[in-house]
């Protein structure tokens, strides 16, 4: 997997890789060439009579080091004309920076242009903008001089500096501009911290980040997030088993990751050998809740689903889903009573693990009602997926977290985790890393925090997913994320690797769903998704 390391640590394993023999000068030429492969990538694509122009903008330290190779590899691999503006003067024994002057290419400087009018022309010409100022050694606030370059950038392009930046989305941004011109920021858009998020608020929205060695934090925390794009990792020439690289307890989840984590299909198996679920939920107000867990199990591999809901909805949820088997209980107020444990505990020995929660809703009982299901769990040693009123049923009950099943999972979203936690949704969304893996460890399981770039942390391990789209935000669509949970621990994966994958799954369906415009999805179309998705992963 990819891994995810604060500024700090970065800085060590690039130390780490100069002892090992990978010098400091080798991993900015290995940066530059993969900003240069994507540039490339979208000069290649341009249909334009005329040389297309690249515009480099050179920051002083590193950052604008790997600017200065990637341009130069542009110009020497294609018909670009590539012109660099640097915010300040380099060194003239500077390697990266000698190379681009020897190689003809033209070189601006900040100090030249005081208005900004040669920079303007510059970029309001350029079809390929790579934004190389400033690296993960930025802080906050910019200087003057930098952030009145990144207005003058901002509008060059036609679009005024915003005031709010978190208003922003990339694909609004990638539809407003031309088809022919993009923006690559290097490592992470200028004027961002990397480790928090935090954000300039003029700071350059990126249609790609090529970010390098491993993500850091604030690449997938908001606002940052807003200003990243399509989000390109790179090694920069450093190999995945350095030690300190190695060590690391965070990482990205990739398409390769969770192909790895599947389990395998033996062409002598039966249903049985994909592990049975069952589905607890459903009411009178939210009939179709479980029916979508149970559906999405299937599709991630569940060999037998049964539904454990209320008589009446049975009736109905049959006549529209033919493969689950039912348990019809009893019900008070139109959701399942006390009296309903009796007919699931003779259920419980035959399944490999509970879904609980989709469409439960609440009632007096509901806290005893939960607690019930889950101590027979616990005593049979089968691992739970605990979602949505079950998850508030149990944040009302004192050190609830001792009557979760060992192997289970909590799939909060920020509002159920406020509740869970005691914490404020702002202060949740501040820090879902660190507070997301700090739960985790108080409550010894499992937890996956939903929401744009969803934190997975078990104790000493912590996972984020790279979606951040809102064809998930709208109703089902969590039903659907339990029940694919909730078959890959039937089929006895460990806890954060089937919440990992089930949840990287869940990400592509929903973008598959949304076929580039996110606004008309609903859960029922991510269902769909989920064949072509895991058609796609198989195939790596």
């Amino acid at each position: 997997m990819i891994k995810i390391a604060t500024v700090q640590q970065t800085r060590e394993i690039e130390a780490s890789a100069d002892a090992a023999g990978i010098s400091y000068a080798t991993m900015m030429d290995k940066a530059g060439e993969a900003v240069a492969q994507r540039g490339l990538a979208f000069l290649e694509a341009l249909q334009v009579d005329e040389p297309p122009r690249v515009l480099v903008l050179v920051g002083p330290g590193n950052n604008g080091g790997d600017g200065l190779v990637a341009g130069r590899m542009i110009a020497a691999r294609s018909r670009a004309v590539v012109c660099f503006y640097l915010l300040r003067s380099r060194p003239h024994d500077d390697p990266v920076f000698a190379a681009a002057r020897d190689a003809g290419l033209q070189l601006d400087y900040a100090d030249d242009d005081p208005g900004f009018h040669l920079l303007s022309q510059l970029v309001a010409n350029a079809n390929l903008v790579v934004d190389a100022l400033f690296g993960i050694g930025m802080q906050l606030p910019l200087r003057p001089d930098a952030a009145r370059m990144i207005d003058a950038v901002h509008q060059a392009l036609g679009k005024p500096p915003q005031d709010n930046p978190a208003i922003i989305f990339p694909r609004q941004i990638s539809r407003e501009r031309s088809p022919v011109r993009r923006i690559i920021s290097v490592d992470c858009p200028s004027g961002m911290n990397c480790d928090t998020g935090e954000i300039y608020m003029h700071a350059l929205q990126a249609d790609e980040t090529v970010t390098f060695i491993a993500v850091k934090p604030g690449l997938l925390a908001f606002p940052g997030a807003h200003a990243v794009g399509n989000l390109i990792y790179a090694s920069a020439g450093v190999p995945a088993n350095l030690p300190d690289l190695q060590a690391l307890s965070s990482q990205l989840v990739d398409a390769q990751a969770v192909r790895a984590i599947l389990p395998p299909r033996p062409l002598d198996a039966n249903k049985g050998t994909f592990g049975r679920v069952l589905v607890i939920g459903g009411s009178s107000s939210y009939i179709g809740a479980p029916g979508l867990s149970a559906q999405a199990a299937y599709r991630m591999g569940a060999g037998i689903v049964t539904i454990a809901t209320i008589k009446q909805n049975c009736h109905s949820l049959a006549s529209t889903i033919a493969e689950p088997t039912w348990i019809p209980c009893p019900d008070l107020d139109g959701r399942l009573s006390l009296d309903a444990l009796d007919l699931i505990r003779e259920a419980v020995p035959f399944c490999d693990g509970i879904v609980i929660g989709p469409g439960l809703g609440r009632h007096a009982q509901m806290p005893d009602f939960v607690v019930g299901v889950l101590s027979m769990a616990a005593d049979l040693d089968r691992p739970a997926v605990i979602d949505a009123d079950a998850l508030n049923a149990l944040a009302g009950i004192s050190e609830w977290w001792d009557l979760v099943p060992r192997r289970s999972v909590l799939t909060p979203h920020p509002g159920e985790m406020a509740r869970l936690n005691g914490l404020s949704i702002r202060e949740i969304q501040a820090d879902r890393l660190q507070i997301v893996r700090s739960c985790a460890a108080a409550w010894n399981t499992t937890v996956l925090l939903k929401g744009a770039h969803t934190v997975i942390a078990s104790p000493g391990r912590a996972s984020i997913l790279p979606f951040k789209t809102t064809a998930l935000a709208t109703a089902g669509t969590g039903d659907i994320l339990s029940g694919m949970i909730g078959a890959l621990l039937s089929q006895n994966l460990d806890p954060h690797d089937a919440a990992a994958a089930a949840g990287y799954v869940h990400g592509l369906a929903g973008e598959t769903a949304a076929g580039g415009s996110d606004r008309a999805v609903i859960a029922s179309d991510v269902l769909g998704a989920l064949r072509d998705v895991m058609r796609q992963i198989d195939a790596l």
